[in-house]
């Protein structure tokens, strides 16, 4: 996601009507339980020269950037995990819309 958002950016920076007033950079803040694919996240910014903070730990309950004011937000919910926390999040401000339903989160694999 990270990579083909810089990507992006960069394409329309200067096109689409925009004048050339479309910054042509971007800061990369995130979070990743898996330590596995935190690794790989921030070997990938690296190779490409993205500029990008990457915390290891779990974003639904040990928020790392808690007080970061974004322009954009793009988030990658854990949509296949059954046991994700979510009966200890229901009061959570960061649900401006309300928060989701439980069953939502099911993962697709699971046993009737």
């Amino acid at each position: 996601m990270f990579v083909q958002s810089v990507k992006f950016i960069e394409a329309h920076a200067t096109g689409n009507g925009n004048g050339g007033k479309a910054r042509g950079d971007i800061s990369i803040y995130g979070q990743e339980s898996n330590y596995t694919t935190w690794r790989l996240c921030r070997m990938n910014l690296a190779i490409r020269g993205i500029d990008g903070q990457i915390a290891h730990g779990d974003t639904f309950h040990h928020d790392a950037f808690r007080d970061l004011k974004a322009d954009y937000i793009l988030s990658n919910p854990p949509f296949n995990m059954s046991d994700w926390g979510g009966e200890r999040l229901r009061e959570d401000k960061r649900w401006k819309s309300g928060p989701p339903s439980l069953d939502s989160m099911q993962p697709l694999w699971r046993k009737v």
